[in-house]
């Protein structure tokens, strides 16, 4: 299983950063190169979540358990940078192909695919939660990302390109943006506590 959701998440990040190019290139040419970091942000989830996987795959070859003590820095950014950005943008990807269907956009096979692969990252974000190491204070610096990530999608104009029909939603998709990444920081420090509350919890003597 294991296996089978890096090579997807490792595809699927390519095919990302791949979907992403143009904006990318223009970005790079008509607004400033240094705002690069906060076009790809699918890709970006996935991309992280597939360092997750190796973290896992690797610990699984281990013979001694690591699994009850707490990741170091770099480990615990990247699993609460992953369970955040993959929450938050698998929810927000499927929601903006669904309201501009609403508005009357016509739906292709790719907004198919699009919302399958989307579903996908939120769902395995939460179905791997009991074996993240992260501390509370990596969710506290993943969600400050988040948080610097949309202040430049919607200042600086790099927010992901959208169907014209929602381009006069403008202000909405912003602030369900925004929504979206209080509601991930939450979804990530409540599994963190469960976590917690688990590890201390005194053990039934039989």
């Amino acid at each position: 299983m294991l296996w089978s959701l890096f090579w997807v998440n490792l595809l699927g990040t390519i095919y990302g950063y791949e979907w992403y190019w143009k904006q990318l290139v223009y970005t790079a040419q008509e607004i400033s190169p240094w705002l690069l970091p906060f076009v790809p942000d699918s890709p970006t989830a996935s991309l992280f979540f597939t360092f997750v996987l190796i973290y896992l795959l690797i610990e699984s070859k281990r013979n001694d358990d690591q699994s009850n003590k707490p990741a170091g820095i770099v480990r615990g950014f990247v699993e609460a940078f992953a369970v955040i950005t993959s929450f938050k943008y698998g929810i927000w990807a499927v929601s903006m192909i669904m309201a501009s269907a609403y508005q009357g956009d016509s739906l292709v096979w790719q907004d198919w695919m699009l919302s399958i692969s989307h579903l996908g990252m939120a769902a395995e974000a939460l179905l791997y939660f009991a074996f993240y190491r992260y501390r509370w204070s990596s969710v506290v610096l993943a969600a400050a990302w988040a948080f610097l990530n949309d202040y430049m999608d919607y200042t600086a104009g790099v927010f992901p390109w959208l169907p014209e029909v929602l381009m006069d939603d403008l202000p909405a998709v912003e602030t369900f943006t925004i929504s979206l990444s209080v509601v991930s920081a939450v979804v990530a420090m409540v599994m963190w506590l469960i976590r917690e509350l688990r590890a201390f919890s005194p053990r039934k003597s039989v």
